[in-house]
């Protein structure tokens, strides 16, 4: 795991000055990425330069050091990530002729791509990755990034210059060129709380999407072609799954279980001490369990626990860690640790990244990072098993809708709408307490907002959406299309719930939660691992039906039967909680004078960019407890935080 950036300069001649000093700078914006060593190689009169931060996890010797060079000279990369079947793909080489120097992962793929081929190569990785690879030959840049997006690769062509980088901090540290907000992303900010791929926050930068490569050939424009595809494999999965019938739910269980173990058993490969981050929820707990049955020691397991109630998952996880042996810590987490956080936010991120869980994934990546340098996690078993509870109810929330005429429930949702929240607090006082449900006048509003949906894809756009409307509250920008917009989803997959399961997988699990892992861990130089999305278990999982997911009322079944070997259903099954952060009260008390300080008018009309009105109404009704809007205005808080460390 490591920090790569490079350049590309277009001009006829580049002095090998500027261009190392270019790199150089690049690459020590990277340094948390990795702290082990450094490294730059350039060749003046191609204009490239390749650089790399190192954190070394697998051949810590010199012969894993970056960029490096193909035995036959030909390919040069720079490499960020884990190729987790490297030692198959080596004996196969060996066995063809080819020579090496160490033992690194680096070098068995740089002398696939020497032999197979890079795409040829690129589709037998099993891993994480984002790749940078040199052709002397023909003076090609290659840009590759892994099939699920959990290694991320940002660039800009700036016509003379073409820059990329892990982050953008590595590209804005190439100077010469002045980074604008790009105001449609912005729009599209507010609504989803982070920028979609393939935009940036930036105008003159993307990123580059998931399962895609990138070539830029001397004198021609970049192009971008898709080695592997999520809507293909939701689409094919489906096609599967519809040729199962009711028996194989057995076999089906097995089947997983061996895949996952394998899975789990190759992400277990390091030469430095590896752990897992455990909350104590189905996902982690499955990790974690299959780690300790093929491990000869303890576990080394670390959580992260609030003392505010209803927020506080750290005993769940203590329990399934002694359950299952392992060596275990947990820190919790008050307001003060989240106040030494909310500074460097900006700056880990790069651009406006709204996930308040950032706080404690950051702060557990920093407790694992004291006792190993690689952690496991259990990130993605919602997306593929149908985990998020929006899977069970949405479907029937829509069909229920659907019976109503559209004018009839516009009417509805008008008149729910228009009544303040304090007179329907009022009215919900009626109820008896055991009836009268938690927060009953936000989730009436909530559920008066879907009213007006015209068909089941607005629904889903709605539940993941911060702000309905960005145009209420944004000055500039027009929200960009995405495939959220795309019609013809419907045909390729019919089912709402799938769908819902492919929008997830394609935008917020990319762009938020490993996005999210990815900057709080490698702050910390930890490297932290996904076996669930190895790309195996991925189409694994779509060619289940989908009563193998949901059952019961409840996600995740065959996940639930796979863990239930291992660990007792009492200490796993639970209601779902998420990682969630009790940002709501914290704003309301201890970090009250941090966000009144952010969501001043003056500030919020500083730069044209946003609306103070609808925004201050909304600081106002949340600090009067009338609503709840911790999300929508963490959105805000995060750019206006984002805006003063930028775009000053």
């Amino acid at each position: 795991m490591c920090g790569i950036a490079g350049v590309v300069d277009r001009h006829a001649a580049t002095a090998v000055e500027l261009l190392r000093t270019q790199a150089l700078a690049m690459a020590d914006a990277l340094r948390h990425r990795g702290p082990d060593g450094d490294g730059v190689w350039c060749d003046a009169p191609t204009g490239i330069a390749l650089s790399h931060r190192r954190l070394a996890i697998i051949d810590l010797s010199p012969a894993g050091r970056q960029p490096m060079i193909s035995a036959n000279a030909r390919y040069v990369v720079s490499y960020n990530g884990e190729i987790f079947n490297y030692r198959e793909l080596r004996g196969e080489l060996l066995a063809a002729g080819a020579h090496f120097r160490g033992d690194s992962d680096t070098e068995v793929m740089l002398e696939g791509f020497a032999r197979w081929g890079i795409e040829k190569t690129v589709v037998r990785l099993i891993g994480m990755f984002a790749i940078a690879l040199w052709d002397t030959a023909t003076q090609t840049l290659t840009l590759v990034r892994d099939r699920l997006g959990i290694k991320p690769l940002y660039y800009a062509d700036l016509g003379g210059r073409f820059l990329f980088g892990s982050e953008l901090k590595s590209l804005i540290a190439a100077g010469g060129w002045a980074p604008a907000l790009d105001e449609d992303a912005l729009a599209s900010y507010l609504r989803f709380g982070y920028v979609p791929a393939p935009l940036s926050i930036f105008r003159q930068a993307a990123k580059l999407s998931p399962g895609c490569i990138l070539t830029l050939a001397r004198g021609k424009p970049a192009v971008t072609t898709r080695f592997w595809d999520m809507r293909s494999v939701a689409m094919n999965g489906l096609a599967a799954s519809r040729e199962t019938g009711p028996e194989g739910d057995a076999e089906a269980v097995e089947a997983l279980d061996v895949l996952l173990r394998d899975a789990v058993r190759r992400r277990m490969i390091a030469d430095v001490p590896l752990g897992a981050l455990l909350s104590g929820g189905i996902d982690s707990s499955t990790v974690v369990a299959l780690m300790q049955a093929q491990s000869g020691r303890p576990v080394k397991t670390f959580s992260i626990g609030f003392r505010e109630a209803g927020f506080d998952e750290a005993v769940h996880a203590r329990r399934v860690a002694a359950h299952l042996g392992c060596d275990h810590s947990e820190l919790y987490l008050d307001p003060r640790q989240a106040m030494d956080i909310i500074p460097t936010l900006a700056d880990m991120f790069d651009e406006p990244f709204a996930d308040p869980s950032q706080i404690p994934t950051h702060l557990v990546s920093r407790m694992a990072r004291e006792h190993v340098t690689v952690a496991l996690s259990g990130d993605g078993g919602d997306e593929l098993f149908a985990g998020y509870n929006r899977y069970f109810w949405a479907e029937t929330l829509w069909r229920r809708l659907n019976y109503l005429p559209q004018g009839v429930r516009r009417l509805g949702a008008a008149a729910a709408l228009r009544l303040p929240s304090q007179q329907w607090n009022r009215l919900f006082a009626f109820i008896p307490r055991g009836w009268n449900p938690a927060q009953g006048s936000d989730r009436l509003r909530k559920v008066a907002e879907l009213m007006t949906a015209e068909r089941p894809d607005d629904v889903y756009r709605r539940l993941v959406s911060q702000w309905h409307e960005p145009s209420t509250i944004a000055l500039v920008g027009r929200e960009a299309d995405s495939i959220l917009h795309d019609t013809a989803i419907g045909a390729d997959i019919p089912g709402f719930t799938e769908r819902m399961q492919f929008f997830d997988s394609v935008t917020y699990l990319p762009d938020d939660i490993l996005t999210k892992v990815d900057r709080a861990s490698m702050q910390v130089g930890l490297e932290a691992r996904v076996p669930l999305l190895d790309h195996r278990v991925v189409e694994f999982a779509w060619c289940q039906p989908l009563h193998r997911k949901i059952r019961n009322g409840s996600g995740k079944w065959l996940l639930r039967q796979v863990l239930h070997r291992y660990v007792p259903a009492a200490l796993v099954e639970r209601p779902k909680m998420g990682f969630g952060v009790p940002i709501g009260s914290w704003l309301r008390g201890p970090l009250r004078d941090w966000a009144e300080d952010l969501l001043d008018p003056r500030q919020l009309a500083g730069d044209g960019f946003l609306r103070p009105e609808p925004i201050r109404a909304a600081w106002g009704e949340h600090l009067a407890g009338t609503r709840d809007w911790q999300y929508r205005l963490w959105v805000v808080l995060m750019f206006q935080q984002w805006r003063r460390q930028w775009l000053t």
